[in-house]
């Protein structure tokens, strides 16, 4: 299968103009959207969302991943096959905890290039359609590259910050279950918020946090939005008592 990853969101034409482009090659190919509002333009908290959506995904699918705000620039476009995935996007970050955590990685420059490449719009014009040709096991130019020289965030795994924040307002952090235990306590602005198993656990209203389910700490109010009430942003940090 193919899944997609971007900061696209579901308005306008991007998302269906890049699905589009993958089937035109691939017809028959499922393509599955795993997130569509990832934070805009942040490569970092996005880099820690790709990797902890990957739970439980299972090997042997190809994902057409792009958040990409230097597209167009001088950053290289890369796919990569990762203990049995491909990866397929920008070399600008996105991929840092996939390529930290793989075990037997083969990464590559795309060489190849379409007739028609969009300055602005690589995830339809390229990277969709070196997807389809990944799935169809269709050869394309490209050139092994060593990962030493692959682009990615140092350290990446000590980010205690908000990476996203969902529909409901529940704030996800990137920090994971095995970064923190359940006797934790966390200091946002006066409140102090402390662990719950699941919403039904705390009075409504009342704020906490939880082991959600791709494995982050997550910040919630029972009923209410962590977000708005706690005035916690994508990249707000998230401080221990």
């Amino acid at each position: 299968m193919i899944f997609t990853f971007t900061d696209f969101g579901v308005l306008g034409p991007y998302l269906g103009q890049m699905k589009a482009a993958v089937l035109n090659v691939a017809p028959e190919e499922k393509v599955i959207d795993l997130m569509v509002d990832a934070p805009a333009f942040n490569i970092e908290a996005s880099a820690q969302l790709l990797s902890g959506l990957l739970t439980n995904m299972g090997q042997g699918h190809v994902y057409l991943c792009v958040v990409d705000p230097g597209v167009g620039g001088t950053r290289k476009a890369i796919c990569l096959k990762c203990d049995g995935s491909w990866f397929v996007g920008p070399d600008n970050g996105l991929f840092s905890q996939i390529i930290s955590n793989a075990q037997e990685i083969e990464s590559y420059e795309i060489l190849w290039r379409p007739e028609v490449l969009s300055k602005s719009f690589h995830g339809r014009d390229l990277f969709a359609p070196v997807v389809a040709m990944i799935s169809q096991n269709i050869e394309f130019k490209k050139q092994a590259i060593d990962r030493n020289n692959l682009t990615i965030f140092e350290n990446i795994h000590k980010n205690c910050k908000v990476i996203y924040i969902d529909v409901y307002g529940n704030c996800w952090t990137g920090i994971k279950q095995s970064q923190c235990g359940m006797e934790t306590c966390f200091i946002i602005g006066n409140e102090k918020v402390k662990y719950a198993d699941v919403f039904c656990d705390t009075e409504e209203g009342g704020a906490f946090w939880y082991y959600n389910s791709s494995g982050f700490v997550e910040i919630a109010i029972n009923q209410g939005s962590a977000s708005k009430e706690l005035k916690l942003d994508v990249g707000s940090q998230i401080n221990r008592a």
